[in-house]
């Protein structure tokens, strides 16, 4: 028997179970939630480091889903209590894919996660391919803190690629943990970016903290006005957003670049 009662502490698994067309399975969410809207409306259940263990329970869950190390604590105190957890670790834009194909099977429907995730790789292929048409690849900073700063995380450096620029800081992709990507300010200055791109975990991003760092307006993304933002629901949820809206805001970005 399958689970018909999921509580999901990250958005990217309800995205995804909603995109399944199982939606109707999910009965707790977390508190980030945007997507899809209609999950807005299942109860609240989380943030992204805490969660109300008692809420939880009472919504009788099946299973619950978690997301990474950073859900740790959360998920071990909810395997002490008896629950069934699984938890997913997906960095990069394959495992993305490959957890899609994992969900859809722990609920059931395997075939619909294959022509879920198919779909979506056919999608990448296509902005691949017009991205392979620019005359230029910028060189890009996604910057995902900015206090200290933190160049982005696996996922987001491919989807970059793919959308036709060539990250900055290519050696520290593999870096899972946000410590290990921490970035000197001067160190940004001496790659000289020709765009900016910053996606704050759960913050709005300000423009003048980054152009008025000290130094920077010698970055070609400064002096070009080359510096935006991607709202992190659309860009850090390694789920359906980062290969959808994410990649395509990414890809009209650069695309601006090179009109400039």
């Amino acid at each position: 028997m399958f689970p018909n009662r999921i509580v999901c502490l990250t958005e990217e698994t309800t995205e995804t179970l909603y995109l399944l067309g199982e939606g109707d399975r999910v009965v707790g969410v977390s508190g980030y939630t945007v997507r899809p809207p209609e999950a807005r409306r299942k109860p609240r259940v989380s943030a992204f480091i805490n969660a109300n263990f008692e809420k939880i329970e009472s919504l009788r869950p099946d299973v619950i889903l978690a997301f990474s190390d950073l859900q740790a604590d959360i998920t071990a105190e909810l395997v002490r209590r008896g629950h069934a957890v699984f938890t997913f670790n997906q960095r990069s834009v394959a495992e993305i894919l490959q957890m899609i194909r994992v969900l859809a099977g722990i609920v059931g429907v395997p075939a619909k996660g294959a022509a879920l995730a198919a779909a979506f790789e056919r999608d990448l292929d296509a902005i691949r391919e017009r991205a392979s048409a620019l005359p230029r690849r910028p060189k890009v900073y996604f910057e995902e803190w900015y206090d200290p700063l933190i160049s982005g995380i696996r996922w987001t450096e491919e989807l970059v690629e793919i959308a036709g620029g060539d990250p900055i800081f290519p050696e520290l992709r593999d870096k899972a943990l946000g410590k290990d990507r921490i970035v000197e300010p001067a160190h940004v200055v001496e790659r000289n970016p020709d765009v900016i791109v910053a996606s704050w975990c759960g913050k709005a991003m300000k423009k003048r903290t980054i152009v008025e760092r000290p130094g920077w307006d010698r970055v070609n993304a400064i002096r070009g006005d080359h510096v935006h933002e991607i709202k992190s629901t659309y860009i850090l949820q390694p789920g359906p957003a980062s290969l959808t809206e994410g990649v395509t805001r990414l890809h009209a970005i650069l695309r601006e670049w090179d009109a400039s």
